[in-house]
């Protein structure tokens, strides 16, 4: 019997036959030079099985044209699909003022799995959060993209 390791906390997405670990794409926009924190979701898609989809914040010394953001998301997929590949290449990269965490720094996944996956009404508790306002933030950006 072989000895079983197990790794906590770390969230596997299945696109198209690939497994890809969260952290590893978060990993590979973290090294453009512009993104200051990543989090990564996968969420269900008819196509591939799950679909990636990423949330960055930028760091605040970074330029970009804000009159072309697609510009800007764009340069973050083909920074994923560089350094991964592109089938994890994310199927929406959202730039955010920050994201959803709890007072200790532990980004809260949960809540934006929910508003990719249209539950936006049934966060719960959302009491953890250093910064609740920023989950309308992202609920609205997701929603301009949809």
């Amino acid at each position: 019997m072989g000895l079983g390791l197990m790794v906590v906390g770390v969230d596997v997405i299945n696109v198209s036959g690939h497994r890809l670990s969260t952290a590893e794409i978060e990993s590979a926009l973290i090294l453009h030079p512009g993104v200051a924190e990543a989090a990564v979701i996968g969420t269900a898609d008819e196509l591939t099985g799950q679909a990636v989809y990423a949330f960055t914040t930028l760091k605040p010394e970074f330029k970009y044209d804000t009159n072309d953001p697609a510009a800007l998301t764009k340069e973050l997929t083909l920074q994923v699909r560089k350094v991964i590949g592109p089938f994890a290449a994310p199927k929406k990269v959202y730039v955010v003022p920050d994201l959803p965490k709890t007072r200790s720094g532990k980004i809260m996944r949960r809540i934006m799995r929910k508003i990719v996956a249209g539950e936006g009404d049934q966060l719960g508790d959302l009491s953890t959060l250093a910064e609740p306002g920023v989950v309308e933030v992202i609920k609205k950006k997701v929603a301009e993209t949809a």
